[in-house]
């Protein structure tokens, strides 16, 4: 029985637990793999080229990473280099949609996540996010705090969504974002 080393490293154990950062690391690695056709072979390579050549610590949190036809690069000095060609230099190529809904302080670490309500509703808008220090970490539409649970159990009960978003002064596509991303989960 062949074993791997996990490709996100929980931030602490026994029994396993798991930290915003965590979050932010499986949200980049769920897209790469659905959204970028990357494999975990290559996931895996890249993470070992980028510790071990690059010294980069939890490449999967790195604002840098790109990707484009299954393959991964990171931005650097200016050029892309390819993690998945052994370090080769590449052509600079944007695309990272995911990437653009992480939000990152002043040291670049992520603090906050606007995820997508579902991965078929990938859209610009991002009236839901997950921060750690709002609402314990809890889905909520950003204009209001309101967790996406609540709005979802409200429309449980019969209430409609125009009467949500008149009562959160939001759009009525807010509360369906939120009530398809409630679902979703």
């Amino acid at each position: 029985m062949r074993r791997f080393s996990p490709l996100i490293r929980p931030a602490g154990r026994p029994p396993p637990v798991l930290s915003f950062w965590n979050l932010i690391e499986a949200h980049v690695l769920r897209a790469l793999r659905t959204e970028h056709g990357v494999s975990v072979r290559d996931v895996r390579r890249a993470l070992r080229y980028a510790e071990g050549e690059l010294r980069v610590e939890r490449l999967l949190l790195r604002q840098e990473l790109c990707s484009h036809g299954g393959e991964l690069f990171l931005e650097r000095y200016g050029d892309l280099i390819s993690l998945s060609a052994s370090g080769q230099i590449a052509m600079k190529r944007l695309l990272q949609d995911h990437l653009k809904r992480v939000d990152w302080d002043e040291w670049q670490f992520p603090v906050r996540l606007y995820p997508f309500p579902t991965s078929e509703a990938i859209t610009p808008d991002r009236p839901i996010a997950i921060d750690p220090t709002i609402a314990f970490g809890r889905p909520v539409l950003v204009k209001r705090g309101v967790t996406t649970e609540v709005i979802a159990e409200r429309i449980d009960v019969g209430e409609s969504v125009e009467e949500l978003a008149a009562d959160y002064d939001v759009e009525p596509a807010d509360i369906e974002q939120a009530v398809v991303y409630e679902r979703a989960g």
